[in-house]
Order: C-alpha cells, then structure tokens, then sequence
C-alpha cells in the first residue's frame, strides 16, 4: 500500500511538472523582480521540487517523516506548502544534527532539516540558482550546474602548464558554520528585491538545532550543511572571494571552500597567503586553518584528492595525493580484516561495490599513475590471500590439504603451510599464489587498473588514453 502512494504521489508531481514550461518557469528569473515568491510557490515548481528530493532520497528529520512519507501524502500537502508560502506562515523545523567522522580525522556537523523543509529549500535553489548563477567567476567550480571536479583539475592543468607552478592551498576552518548571515542577505539583497524570499531565507538560517543528545542550540551563525540550499549560499558568501582575487590578477580555483591559488614563486605565495588570510578574516570575519593551509608544489598539493607533476615540456600528469592514497589503504585495511568472519565471495562483492565506486571518481588520474593502481591491486589480492590462509589453515595439516585440492604441488604446499612465519608471511609464498593466481582474482574481483581503462578507451585516432574520461 505504502509503494502504491508513493507511486500514485510521483504520478501527481509528474503531471504538475508538465505545466512548468508552459507557465515561463524554465526561463530564468528576472534581478529585481519582486514577486520571486510566487515563483517559488508555484504549483509547477514546487513538484519539481519534491521529485528532485525524491531522487535524492535522504535520511528523515526531527518530525521521522521519511521522503516517501511526503511524497505519498503530495496531491494534500502542496497546496497547503503553496498557501503557507504565499501568506507568509510557513515556519521552518528544527534540523536534526549528525556527526560523520572526517577522513583526515575530527568529526563534521551534518545538519538534516525535515524532508518538507527540504522541499521548500529546494524549490528556492531552482528559483534562486538561475539569478544567481551567472554572476559567479568561471574559476568557482563547487556545487554549480556543467561545473564540478572536471573543470576544475582542467584549470589546474592549464595553470601549471603556463609556468604557474606553486600552490597557495588556503583551507577554511569550519566555514559553513562560521558565515555570517547578515552579510549573506546583503548580498542577495543586490539581486533578490523581493523581500519575503529573503526573509524566508532568514527564518531558515535561523532554525534551531537539535544535536544528538536532545539539546537544542540557536543558531546565530552558519548555514545548515545538509540543506538543498547550503551550496548556493556558499557561493554566494565565497564569490566576494573571488572578485578580490580576479581584481589582484591572481589566478585560482575554488571547489566550494577549497581556495587554491597559483602564482609563480614560493615567496610570491607567502605574501599572496598573508594577504588573503587578512582579507578572510579581517573583512570576511572567516578562520583560516593554519595548520592545513600553505604553499606547495604541485607533488605535495590535494586539490579534490589528487597532486599534480610537470613535466619540461609543460605537460601535467594527475596523480593520486598522499592522502588519498593513505585513505584508500586505510579503507582498505579496514574491509579485510585478517579475522573476517564470513565467506570470501562476501568480502570480494563489498569490494567490488566499493572500488567501482571510488573508481567512478579517480578515473581522472593520468596513465603515469597507473602503477599506483597496480600496486593497490597485488596489495589487496595478498590480503585476500592472508584471509583465505587464517580460515582454512588454523592447522597446518588442513592448509595442507586445502592447497593440495587447489593443484598445488606437494613440495610448495608443505612449504607453505609448515612455514614459520605468520599468515602475512605466508600469503605471498607460491603456495598461495599457485593456489590462488592473479587469473583467480580477474574472474572474481574489480580490478583498479581494469577499471582505469574501462572509463578511460582509447582515442581512435591517435591510441592515446584520454586523461579524463567524458
């Protein structure tokens, strides 16, 4: 029955929608315009809404509704978003916080506002976002449509290639619950005229928090980092950003809070990096992480997991920082524990999962790093190796027998299984690898190398491998 509403609700968005191009909701709003608000509350725009959070899925809020909760319940709820909207009576939830553990160690705030409240933020960004979005500097990247990681590594590229070569790596401490709303309406009030949206904008940024254990905190500053909206709003803080750095001249590439700025010496870069904390701080009322910020060369960059080498000839390879690599051998490590309890085809399937996933991202790598794939592929077929050797060898008799029944010849499988040395040890002896080749491995687990060149085929041209795959 639950599926049949949620269905019968998508139905009714779905044709709600059909409307939206025929109203004038697909062109962009008009700066100045002071009836934004009935272009938020249209009937049309807000069930193209709640489709998008619906794709997006999502955890529930305070109020333990669920997406499809509201979905099911659509054809009665947007007309009443709709009048709430209009008549200015719709108040925001409170937003549920979460910790999520951070990669590089700490925890961050994820702030989840109730789906409704999702909803209405939503069908503010596809208002909002059209004003907006052409105003920000091309070299923004974060969070806008046709942007993201791509067009970002290619103007990384493009400024190394042109002799810009060391990187000032400006990391911002807890920015999004550092901005300050105040200066945040100001500048959407330069654009958005009608004064409800901003005032609706106000009350969200004002919703309170309920944290973990019950409490509940007011909110004096900061975006909620969860919200359809909080990306926006960052660009729009951070924009001010970049309109100070295209008026010094400098060059630079921003993913959401990540600065980099690339200039043509290291002193070049510490006055660049004084100067800029200065402005951050100062004017912008922001905390500069000292201890993550800098200047670098391109090896010892991580700029949205990668660093960079230049060549003579002014080629740039992308390669795999080093933390990403730590990472993903923490992660590793962490998914083949030697006392892995369950079947192997268990293990390898969660694998599979995972790298195709984490793939899906790194592709971007140049084929000069490709050893490093090649490396993390016999690092975890060993690993997979040692597994299978402390569940079938806890008795050197059984290991025995267990590499005998694999083909293995007697000599190697005493050899192996009489060994000495522990199972890590004993993992890479031609025992285990005889009894479990790398052609075992092929049929059965996601290889990173075979994934490298899935999204990255040849040229028919020239044979060569794209660096990115389109």
């Amino acid at each position: 029955m639950q599926s049949e509403d949620v269905s019968s609700g998508r139905a009714y968005l779905v044709q709600k929608t059909r409307a939206r191009k025929a109203s004038g909701l697909d062109a962009p709003a008009v700066t100045g315009d002071e009836r934004l608000l009935e272009q938020v509350a249209s009937e049309p725009n807000l069930a193209q809404a709640l489709l998008h959070v619906l794709r997006n899925h999502g955890a529930a809020g305070v109020d333990g509704k669920s997406v499809e909760d509201v979905v099911s319940h659509a054809p009665k709820l947007l007309p009443l978003v709709r009048r709430e909207l209009l008549k200015g009576r719709y108040r925001p939830g409170d937003i549920r916080r979460v910790w999520i553990p951070k990669p590089g160690g700490g925890r961050r705030g994820l702030g989840i506002p109730n789906v409704v409240d999702r909803w209405v933020s939503q069908a503010m960004l596809l208002v909002l976002e059209p004003v907006f979005e052409p105003t920000f500097h091309e070299s923004s990247h974060g969070f806008r449509p046709r942007r993201g990681a791509e067009t970002a590594l290619a103007d990384v590229r493009s400024f190394l290639s042109e002799g810009f070569t060391w990187i000032v790596s400006v990391d911002l401490s807890a920015f999004f619950d550092r901005v300050n709303h105040q200066r945040l309406l100001a500048r959407m009030g330069r654009r958005v005229k009608d004064g409800r949206v901003l005032a609706l904008v106000h009350r969200m940024l004002k919703a309170e928090v309920v944290l973990p254990d019950g409490t509940k905190v007011t909110t004096e500053e900061g975006t909620p980092q969860g919200g359809p909206l909080s990306p926006l709003l960052s660009n729009i803080v951070l924009d001010e950003v970049d309109g100070e750095l295209q008026r010094r001249g400098l060059r630079f590439v921003r993913y959401a809070d990540d600065i980099n700025v690339f200039v043509r010496s290291e002193r070049s870069g510490g006055r660049v990096l004084d100067s800029l904390t200065r402005f951050l701080e100062g004017r912008m009322r922001l905390k500069v992480n000292q201890g993550k910020s800098g200047v670098v060369l391109p090896e010892k960059s991580h700029i949205l997991g990668f660093c960079f080498r230049v060549g003579r000839e002014g080629t740039v390879d992308v390669l795999l920082s080093d933390k990403t690599r730590r990472r993903i051998s923490e992660r590793i490590k962490a998914m083949t524990p030697r006392t892995w309890g369950r079947s192997v085809e268990d293990l390898i399937q969660g694998l599979g999962v995972y790298l195709k996933g984490w793939m899906g991202y790194f592709r971007r790598c140049s084929a000069a790093g490709l050893w490093r794939f090649h490396c993390e592929d016999a690092h975890l077929r060993r690993r997979i190796r040692a597994i299978i050797l402390c569940q079938v060898g806890r008795r050197p008799r059984f290991l025995f027998r267990h590499l005998r029944g694999r083909g293995v010849s007697v000599g190697l499988a005493a050899r192996t299984a009489w060994a000495s040395r522990g199972a890590w040890e004993r993992s890479n002896r031609q025992g285990m690898t005889r009894a479990y080749p790398n052609a075992w491995f092929h049929e059965r687990l996601v290889s990173l190398v075979t994934e490298w060149h899935r999204h990255n085929p040849p040229t028919q041209a020239s044979g060569q491998r794209l660096l990115f795959a389109p």
